[in-house]
């Protein structure tokens, strides 16, 4: 499957455009066959747009590094998280999985 790597906010900004048109891409994305890799946040843009692939039947694959698992912020949800040390090897490791 094809994966889109997405760096977004960990919230959802100050006007209710942003996350209608971040449902709008996470809908988009499954509909052209593309899955997401993303931060496995579940707050903020990276929690609307997770949400919105996965409503769409899309795959959703989180990387975060464990000392952001420990604070609660992953999304549990996904199809796959990966948990990592640093944000190194997270930027690294979101690059390979959408490559």
């Amino acid at each position: 499957m094809k994966r889109l790597c997405v760096f977004c906010g960990s919230r959802t900004g100050t006007s209710p455009i942003y996350a209608e048109q971040t449902r709008a891409l996470g809908k988009a994305m499954v509909g052209r066959g593309f899955g997401l890799v993303f931060g496995a946040g579940h707050i903020g843009l990276m929690g609307v747009l997770a949400d919105a692939v996965r409503a769409e039947g899309g795959e959703t694959i989180g990387v975060i590094p464990r000392s952001l698992v420990e604070r609660e912020l992953a999304d549990l949800h996904l199809t796959e998280l990966r948990i990592v040390e640093s944000m190194h090897e997270r930027k690294a490791l979101m690059t390979e999985l959408a490559s």
